[in-house]
């Protein structure tokens, strides 16, 4: 879908001055004009919106107003600025398993979107004493890639994952971008024990930089170890923007 017309805008900005009157500043009326956009679906989910350049001509109103609009719809949820692209309608937040291990590419499929991957590195690293990620149960040679995950084109996960060579020997030579390091290493290391731990955390400048984020966004941070039968598999650190992700899982029975 292409940008709405401008002068749409500019239409709908004036009659939500009319509707809100003068107690609402400017800033909230353009958030209520783009949300409306959105509500009513003339701006769809991956869309891109007029740039703020285009707003702020459209509309006659300050940079700095245009700005603090789009902040804080990004903050909420309900934008996505990507640095030199553009802003977008954010996704409806995709929701990832948190008592399970299960292949991120297989998750967005089953949403009915595509999944990309790009690879950053995927190298070998020297570790004369135990491993500062791994720990002691692996000393020497470690295999190290980093990953950037897609869902139609949108930065969802950077997947900075440690791996036991002894584990899974081959796997520097796969093709990450035709097949995700989950998949690889459950043909390999078969997983028979798992742990999650969860953070929110601000990004570092790198991980920002690759999610296409600022570095003020909170994110959600999954830590995950896995073991096969013979021994630690691997070590991984799962970024996801806060905005673009939530997490989900149950315990127990069946509802009654």
């Amino acid at each position: 879908m292409s940008v709405v017309a401008i002068e749409v805008v500019d239409a709908e900005l004036a009659a939500l001055y009319d509707e809100l009157g003068s107690e609402f500043a400017a800033y909230e009326r353009v958030k209520q004009l783009i949300l409306s956009q959105i509500k009513v679906g003339r701006w769809q989910e991956g869309d891109q919106i007029p740039s703020e350049n285009q707003l702020v001509n459209a509309l006659r109103l300050s940079r700095m107003t245009i700005n603090r609009a789009l902040r804080d719809l990004t903050a909420g949820g309900a934008l996505i600025r990507v640095m030199g692209v553009g802003t977008f309608v954010a996704p409806t937040k995709t929701a990832s398993p948190l008592f399970e291990v299960k292949n991120i590419a297989d998750e967005i499929q089953q949403r009915g979107h595509r999944h990309r991957t790009e690879v950053v590195f995927a190298r070998s690293e020297e570790s004369d004493e135990g491993h500062p990620v791994l720990g002691n149960a692996v000393r020497g040679k470690v295999f190290h890639s980093l990953l950037v995950h897609f869902e139609d084109d949108v930065p969802i996960q950077v997947e900075d994952r440690y791996v036991n060579p002894d584990e899974a020997p081959a796997y520097l030579e796969q093709d990450f971008t035709t097949l995700t390091p989950n998949t690889y290493l459950s043909e390999a290391a078969p997983l028979v024990r798992g742990e999650h731990v969860v953070e929110a955390v601000l990004a570092g400048a790198d991980e920002c930089g690759l999610l296409g984020i600022p570095r003020s966004e909170p994110c959600l941070l999954i830590r995950r170890r896995t073991w096969s039968s013979s021994g630690l598999v691997s070590v991984a650190r799962l970024i996801h923007p806060g905005s673009r992700n939530r997490l989900e899982g149950s315990f127990g029975g069946e509802p009654s």
